[in-house]
């Protein structure tokens, strides 16, 4: 498949959008665990980067068109209102370290504890919500 220059240049701003989100992410993860971040910005990171990182979604992946635009909507619209609460001074901090740690190694340990606690609570959940009979 042969692509021309204008797809290209589209393509690599895409790319560059999305590491810039993903950087924005954990950036803002960062900033909820920060000292100098008012409350309400670190209540607003902490629910955008939750949301983002988290593997359920307000609206299925499987729906189609709307199960991707909150992806494509909600998530940026976040980034946002989070990014525009934090001090600009603190935010560029924050990316940094975000950026430093994109290059360290992942741990598949800890994704494996998370998937681990995901599947515990939804097992927890059933257990609790499970209709069962009365004898």
């Amino acid at each position: 498949m042969k692509y021309s220059t204008q797809d290209t240049g589209l393509l690599a701003r895409l790319r560059g959008w999305a590491r810039a989100i993903k950087t924005d992410i954990v950036a803002l993860y960062l900033a909820a665990r920060d000292p100098r971040v008012p409350w309400h910005a670190k209540l607003v990171a902490m629910a955008v980067a939750a949301y983002a990182l988290s593997p359920i979604d307000l609206i299925p992946d499987f729906i189609p068109v709307l199960g991707y635009l909150d992806d494509v909507i909600l998530v940026p619209l976040g980034i946002l209102l989070a990014v525009r609460l934090i001090p600009p001074v603190l935010m560029d901090e924050f990316r940094a370290g975000a950026r430093m740690r994109a290059e360290r190694p992942m741990s598949r340990a800890a994704a494996w504890a998370i998937v681990v606690l995901w599947f515990l609570a939804a097992a927890l959940l059933l257990w609790f919500f499970w209709p069962r009979t009365i004898s």
